[in-house]
């Protein structure tokens, strides 16, 4: 049995070896697919043999910015030193680069730089326009009464000269008439307004009453002052529009009985406006002086947070150019009633100067917070100030030319709401019952200090016209001021503006320029025609077929004109469409 089994046993290893082969590979085919799957669960791969014998670099995946090779490494160490020293120290060494998001901080930067120039520019618009108004109103004091004189004059010595031309008076003699005409009228008015009884009245409401008077009353002039000016060019045009039938004049009438009531009831107004501040600058703890000076303030919050186009901004800026220039007539008037009742004493003056001065510089820092705010919130540069300068240098250069269809005064009370005549009759009524003139000498002081306006008004004038020339030539808008005025009619859109007229004299633009500032508006006859220059090849407008095309033109081009276009017709009380979104 054992032999047997002796005898067996190689015979069975020869025939595992010879016959077992495929046992063999099945279980190495099977021990491979173990380490295969091994591998894979581990996540590492097995190198393979290539030709070259050198086995490929291991793969490790990421995750989180740790490798697994690194994962399992860090398993060795501490769990606090893992959690709370790598995250300090990753917070401490932590970096980043501004220039990744270059035009971000280049915008910013640019804000910050344009917030710091308003106030400069600002204050520039400002105290032109302040100027500006102060000429407007110097002008019914000092060149309104002689143009007036010599209109009264020529029409008085008609009859020894004859009559040479249809019209007994000039348009603007006829204005410049019905000007002085209504500012007697209103002057004698206001001889039956008692101002002491209207400060005493107005002195012993409530503080909280007070207030409230004052805000409507800001109110009711804005509204005063956008209505007004429509009556008087109302009144100006119906007077000197052409007339077939002489029963037409009487349509004249009505227009001025409205004028003269409107400028009167305008002047009671300011005086109103004018009592309150006195009583606020004499109440004892001055808290009324201090309530209404927040009232500014109140303006910020109405208007910072509101979307403004460079239109809305114009406006506001003219608003607020108007609003300084009667500020300061209103003190003004207020320091002349207060040096009245303490007889003219100075040391009462440099009382009154802390509170004045308090005013005047609550008005100045409103509108610098106000104006950079609103730039900074709309995206809007410093540069359109310059913008605002020149249209408003345009008015004055343009009311100088030949083909000037207003005075300069009624295209500042257009543009900024300012209406110089209810103000002149309110100051002229405060001075002639503040100030006694008795004697010769006080008369003649009277005639040195109305040629010290004259002289003031003359010179203020020259100065304000070379600096609008100049603003006007930065802003290159001498082909504007040869174009002829927009003319319209209820049933068509406003005619299409041409660039500048022919020229037949061979005179250049800026000769003409300087030339046509100083000269004497001339009539222009119905059956004259001119010659427009619509570009430089020299096409003109000689047909009327093209009327259609020129309407749709026009309606196309009114959506897509630029801002610098849309500043010359934009006044004071135009609606731009200031809408919060």
């Amino acid at each position: 049995m054992a032999g047997v089994a002796d005898a067996a046993a190689p015979g069975s290893s020869g025939d595992g070896r010879r016959g077992g082969a495929p046992e063999q590979l099945q279980q190495q085919q099977d021990t491979g697919r173990g380490e295969r799957k091994s591998s894979c669960s581990s996540g590492e791969s097995r190198p393979l043999l290539g030709g070259s014998g050198q086995p490929p670099p291991p793969q490790r995946t990421e995750t989180l910015g740790f490798y697994e090779s690194d994962r399992e490494r860090k398993k060795k160490k501490s769990v606090s030193d893992l959690s709370l020293l790598r995250f300090i120290s990753a917070e401490l060494t932590r970096g980043y680069f501004l220039e990744h998001n270059e035009a971000k901080y280049t915008e910013r930067r640019e804000r910050v730089y344009t917030c710091m120039r308003i106030p400069r520019e600002l204050e520039k618009l400002m105290f032109f326009g302040i100027f500006l108004c102060l000429d407007a109103f110097l002008y019914v004091f000092t060149l309104l009464p002689l143009r007036v004189f010599l209109a009264l004059f020529q029409f008085i010595t008609l009859p020894c000269y004859g009559l040479r031309d249809r019209r007994l008076l000039q348009p603007a003699q006829v204005c410049d008439i019905f000007k002085g005409v209504i500012l007697v009228i209103c002057y004698f008015m206001m001889h039956y307004v008692d101002y002491s009884m209207m400060y005493h009245l107005i002195r012993g409401q409530s503080v909280i009453k007070l207030y409230i008077i004052y805000n409507m009353l800001e109110v009711a002039d804005r509204l005063f002052s956008s209505f007004g000016q429509d009556i008087l060019d109302a009144l100006y045009w119906t007077a000197t529009e052409p007339k077939e039938r002489k029963r037409a004049h009487i349509g004249v009438i009505p227009h001025f009985f409205m004028a003269v009531l409107y400028v009167f009831l305008h002047a009671i107004l300011i005086m109103v406006q004018a009592t309150t501040l006195n009583v606020a600058f004499n109440s004892h703890n001055k808290s009324l002086l201090t309530i209404m000076m927040s009232n500014n303030f109140v303006e910020i919050k109405g208007s910072v947070f509101k979307k403004f186009e460079k239109n809305n901004l114009f406006q506001m800026s003219n608003s607020d150019i108007k609003e300084r220039f009667t500020n300061y007539v209103l003190l003004l008037i207020v320091c002349l009633r207060n040096m009245e009742q303490f007889s003219w004493n100075p040391d009462h003056l440099w009382v009154l100067f802390p509170d004045v001065c308090m005013v005047i510089a609550s008005e100045i820092a409103v509108d610098i917070v106000k104006h950079a705010f609103i730039t900074k919130f709309n995206d809007i540069t410093a540069d359109v100030y310059s913008e605002y300068r020149a249209s408003l240098a345009f008015d004055l250069v343009s009311s100088r030319q030949k083909n000037a269809y207003t005075d300069y005064s009624d295209s500042v009370s257009r543009r900024m709401g300012f209406i110089p005549l209810p103000l002149a009759v309110l100051l002229i009524r405060v001075v002639t019952s503040s100030i006694k003139v008795q004697g010769v000498l006080a008369y003649a002081c009277v005639v040195l200090f109305y040629c010290g306006l004259i002289s003031l008004k003359v010179l203020n004038s020259i100065v304000l016209l070379g600096k609008s020339c100049q603003y006007v030539k930065e802003a290159k808008m001498e082909e504007k001021l040869f174009s002829p005025p927009p003319t319209s009619t209820p049933g068509k859109p406003p005619s299409k503006p041409q660039s500048k007229f022919k020229s037949t004299q061979g005179i250049s633009t800026d000769e003409s320029f300087s030339a046509s500032v100083t000269n004497q508006p001339v009539h222009q006859k119905e059956n004259t025609t001119s010659l427009l220059v619509t570009s430089n090849s020299d096409q003109f407008l000689t047909t009327p077929d093209g009327e259609d095309k020129d309407i749709s033109q026009d309606n196309s081009e009114l959506k897509h004109r630029s801002s610098k276009k849309d500043l010359l017709e934009i006044d004071r009380f135009t609606i731009c469409g200031n809408r919060i979104d």
